[in-house]
């Protein structure tokens, strides 16, 4: 087996998490920059925007750098008549921030097909994907083009499908983890579980290197990884809090307010389960008791959450964070960074 820092290239086996819509082009070069894997959430983004984005990070770093894609799970609606009913629902939120209620867009998301090919022209070191598993041709194409693939699973059967596609690395996500949980083959709620248990079980279960995620926000957590068989970390939260970082200041004092059990699942704000801060919001949202499907739901909240986050008011916003939190205590990825790979096991 190939060692996790010669598949991605870096010295150090640190990698950043892909932030959908919380990516900031600063931090990625950052962590690259520092020796590890800046990565970077394509979520939503169109081939253009796709091109533009990655044309930014290599003129900010000249070291390898990964971007995320979400697969399709099958599940995901197109825009209807029921969108306006949504958008209803919704309907005080929009007010609060001085925005209207959105009408009916052509479509949710861009093709999975352009993005793809927007991404294969441009080559980056690395693609990581989620919410499945990327076909052999995916595979074979990135490879093609010095690309490397990187999957991620939240169980060990979502871990051996990815083995058995190619990839050349895999993140092991545990519940503790900020944002989205990125089952594939069960529901999410069936899908919890606890890095310590997840992780030595895809580690003896699969041929390819692990890399650990979920509840790392510190050196002990990158040598408790370690320990149990990664050969790499993923960090989200300990990077979001830093200034380098696309969240504002309300999202960075939820990150160093909220307490472990303050980290909650929840869909109200995208449809898809996910950890973050119970704000104002998705009390509200959830209490309402409908929320609608994915990726309708996300798109509409983002049609609030986005002002309410240039206005800093956080009572409104996705506040995604993980169960460590509380560790996350840095003001600059280099401090983060620093500490992090204090835990990295010497040669």
């Amino acid at each position: 087996m190939s060692s996790l820092t010669d598949v991605l290239g870096v010295r150090t086996p640190i990698v950043l998490a892909p932030f959908g819509g919380l990516s900031a082009i600063p931090l990625v070069a950052a962590v690259s920059a520092a020796g590890g894997l800046g990565s970077y959430g394509l979520y939503g983004y169109d081939a253009e925007r796709i091109r533009t984005t990655i044309a930014g990070i290599r003129a900010a770093t000249r070291a390898p750098f990964a971007v995320n894609i979400w697969l399709p799970t099958g599940d995901e609606v197109e825009p209807g008549a029921e969108h306006d009913g949504y958008a209803a629902a919704l309907a005080p939120f929009f007010a609060e921030v001085g925005a209207e209620a959105p009408g009916r867009p052509e479509r949710y998301l861009p093709p999975l097909d352009e993005q793809l090919g927007a991404i294969l022209e441009a080559a980056p070191a690395v693609l990581s994907v989620v919410f499945g598993v990327p076909s052999a041709e995916l595979v074979a194409e990135a490879h093609a083009r010095g690309i490397r693939v990187v999957g991620t699973a939240t169980t060990v059967a979502e871990a051996v499908l990815l083995a058995e596609s190619g990839v050349d690395a895999i993140v092991a996500t545990g519940a503790e983890a900020a944002g989205h949980r990125v089952s594939f083959l069960k529901p999410a709620e069936q899908s919890l579980v606890g890095l310590f248990s997840l992780l030595p079980q895809v580690v003896d279960a699969v041929d390819v290197p692990v890399i650990a995620a979920g509840g790392i926000s510190d050196r002990r957590g990158v040598a408790a990884a370690f320990a149990l068989g990664a050969q790499g970390v993923q960090v989200g939260t300990a990077f979001l809090g830093t200034a380098e970082s696309a969240a504002n200041d309300a999202h960075r004092a939820a990150i160093r307010a909220t307490t472990a059990d303050g980290a909650v699942l929840t869909r109200a704000m995208s449809g898809r389960l996910a950890r973050g801060a119970r704000n104002r919001a998705v009390a509200e949202i959830e209490a309402a008791g409908s929320v609608a499907p994915f990726p309708a739901q996300n798109w509409i909240t983002g049609r609030f959450r986005a002002p309410a986050g240039q206005q800093n008011r956080g009572e409104l916003q996705s506040l995604w964070l993980g169960q460590s939190a509380p560790l996350a205590r840095y003001e600059t990825a280099a401090q983060a960074f620093a500490e992090l790979a204090a835990g990295v096991p010497s040669d």
